[in-house]
């Protein structure tokens, strides 16, 4: 019996529309909590190799994010219309 899994391939990975843990964010862009749906904006700044992270959060559950965009400074309207695109609720 052969079991099918699907890794992502780093395109998939940094596509708006993907579900990745938190701390799996390696990319700069907009993202939604998907545990809140608190908008989360991730400047090249805060990824940079040697830096550490500007937000760290620790927890039993794993907290996945929902990028909607590779712009980190997109407007809230438009993070909202990318958020519905994608089907991620939103509180912000």
């Amino acid at each position: 019996m052969t079991v099918a899994t699907h890794t992502l391939t780093e395109q998939e990975h940094n596509s708006p529309g993907t579900r990745i843990p938190f701390d799996s964010i390696h990319e700069p862009g907009t993202y939604v909590c998907n545990w809140s749906g608190h908008l989360l904006r991730v400047p090249e700044d805060a990824i940079s190799q040697g830096r550490s992270p500007l937000v760290d959060i620790r927890g039993r559950e794993t907290l996945f994010t929902t990028k909607i965009s590779e712009d980190p400074y997109m407007t809230v309207t438009k993070a909202r219309l990318n958020a519905a695109d994608h089907d991620v609720p939103v509180n912000f």
